[in-house]
């Protein structure tokens, strides 16, 4: 019954930005642990960023400085501002939760960067 689902992806020139939206639904345990994930084709998934319910962060060497993820615990929604974006940052971002009883991913939006 657990949900989480996506949004904001899409295409964007290098440099530009964007800010993705992952709302959480469905669970009776405290979403405790969110991010995001993302993934390139023929390449495996690799964290990207992710919040606790406090509010702390943890990012990727490679996105440190240019992207933002935070949330709103009132509403189970963690959100991803990303700025001066690359091209390598093309992929597939995944939302993830975790609560004490288990792990949660959702659909998957695709975030394509031209050079």
């Amino acid at each position: 019954q657990v949900q989480l689902v996506e949004s904001g992806g899409g295409w964007v020139q290098a440099g530009g930005s964007l800010r993705l939206s992952c709302t959480a639904s469905g669970s009776i345990f405290s979403f405790n642990v969110m991010g995001w994930y993302r993934q390139a084709p023929g390449k495996q998934r690799d964290l990207v960023a992710m919040v606790n319910s406090g509010g702390s962060t943890n990012y990727a060497d490679s996105v440190k400085g240019r992207f933002t993820c935070s949330r709103d615990n009132a509403k189970n929604t963690v959100y991803l501002q990303m700025n001066s974006l690359e091209p390598e940052d093309t992929g597939v971002y995944y939302c993830h939760a975790r609560t004490i009883v288990g792990n949660y991913w959702g659909q998957g939006t695709q975030v394509t960067v031209s050079s």
